[in-house]
């Protein structure tokens, strides 16, 4: 009798290519490619190998040197006798029409950069019409200046530079263009189409925004993957997807919360990231409305990553490209548990670092420059959960009283008819 052996999906591999410039340091790099390579996972890809180059500024033709692209090459013919293909070279930078060109024609495996790894991931997570017609569009806007790459293979028909001039040879000059150009006339159209269906769902989205009723709204705000949703969940009371992967959460989530005797409105968001593609920004105008809209944001932060203070200026960065910036904030610090720090020995001269600082100076540092808009939590340990609870239920009361002097929806406590 025949055994058969089911054998496991092979995962695709990836390489990932990045810069140290003049603007960014070798620490900044390989931070970001960290960050690149939790991207390549979340998008179902396994690292294999990483390549780093000193350069001025990007290589206009092929983002790396020519030595560098040599090397990878190499690198991928080594990796193919041995019978371990390497699926795909990831970069760290959008990548223009003409160096993806060049780059795939060297190196003739799938060449993918930050912006369409993570419209890839978008659309993998994309569950509603609306996040799904936003990343359509946001995909059609990427593509659009990058379509030639697409009909390079058309370019091949042709020989010789002829008396015409151009490329192609008699009958078959610029075949490609007349295909570029039909090609762009339907992504064009399919993109106004998109915008038309956009503006409807905003139109739909504003008239809900309008029916909630006079109650404040707070919207949770942060980096990808530092806990909103958890403690979206802890906070309503309810079952908002969420898992320790980038962009778990596209579509906002509204949910009615009620502490003591007052209701309000709580919203998570779509996370934020560095190098966030403008297309992308521009396409989620419609969730972000919700952060636009907000009385309170809760910007949560991931205090256990290294790089969390460049996370919060990458946040408050694009509040302010949103119009979100000025609001109302509390700033509450995440995952308190996970928080490490390298401890200086005492004979060690050299001035501590950031990373030499306990939880307790941190909190010292950060609360002083904050003063009352600060929180140290753990959503997932639920450390210190009442307190934010307290924090938001006396930040939303204030603004509650302001916004609607005249509102009889605060329902009364019993210590209050006392007194």
């Amino acid at each position: 009798m025949k055994e058969f052996v089911i054998s496991e999906a092979k995962v695709e591999t990836a390489i990932l290519v990045g810069l140290i410039t003049q603007t960014q340091d070798e620490r900044k790099t390989n931070e970001y490619l960290d960050e690149l390579a939790f991207l390549a996972e979340t998008a179902g890809a396994e690292v294999v190998k990483r390549f780093t180059q000193k350069l001025p500024t990007a290589h206009s033709v092929t983002y790396v040197g020519k030595g560098k692209l040599e090397e990878i090459r190499q690198y991928i013919r080594n990796e193919e006798e041995e019978e371990r293909e390497v699926g795909m070279v990831i970069f760290d930078d959008e990548l223009s029409a003409k160096q993806l060109r060049n780059i795939e024609a060297e190196l003739k495996v799938k060449i993918l950069d930050r912006t369409s790894l993570i419209l890839d991931i978008f659309a993998m997570r994309a569950q509603t019409a609306n996040a799904k017609t936003q990343v359509e569009l946001a995909q059609y806007k990427y593509m659009l200046p990058r379509l030639q790459r697409l009909w390079t293979h058309l370019e091949r028909q042709g020989g010789g530079s002829g008396a015409g001039g151009g490329k192609g040879s008699v009958g078959l000059r610029g075949p490609g263009e007349t295909q570029l150009e039909m090609d762009r006339r339907i992504i064009l159209n399919r993109m106004s189409l998109l915008k038309e269906r956009l503006a409807e769902i905003d139109k739909q989205k504003a008239t809900q925004r309008k029916n909630r009723g006079r109650m404040i709204r707070v919207a949770l705000v942060g980096y990808t993957n530092v806990g909103k949703s958890t403690i979206m969940n802890l906070l309503a009371k309810s079952e908002v997807f969420a898992e320790n992967k980038l962009f778990a959460t596209l579509d906002t989530t509204v949910r009615k919360v009620i502490i003591d005797n007052l209701p309000f409105l709580l919203s998570d968001t779509v996370g934020f990231i560095r190098k966030l593609p403008t297309d992308l920004v521009e396409s989620f105008k419609s969730t972000l409305d919700e952060v636009r809209e907000a009385d309170l944001l809760v910007h949560v932060v991931d205090i256990s990553h290294p790089g969390f203070e460049e996370q919060i200026e990458v946040v408050n960065k694009t509040l302010a490209e949103i119009d979100g910036a000025g609001k109302p904030m509390i700033l509450v610090f995440n995952k308190i548990d996970a928080y490490t720090y390298v401890e200086k020995a005492s004979d060690d001269l050299t001035p501590r670092t950031k990373e030499n600082l306990t939880l307790e100076e941190l909190m010292k540092t950060w609360m002083a420059k904050m003063e009352d808009n600060c929180l140290f939590i753990s959503a997932r340990e639920r450390i210190n959960m009442d307190e934010l609870k307290d924090v938001v239920y006396r930040r939303v009361k204030e603004l509650h009283v302001q916004k609607y002097p005249y509102n009889d929806f605060l329902y009364q406590t019993y210590e209050e008819e006392e007194e």
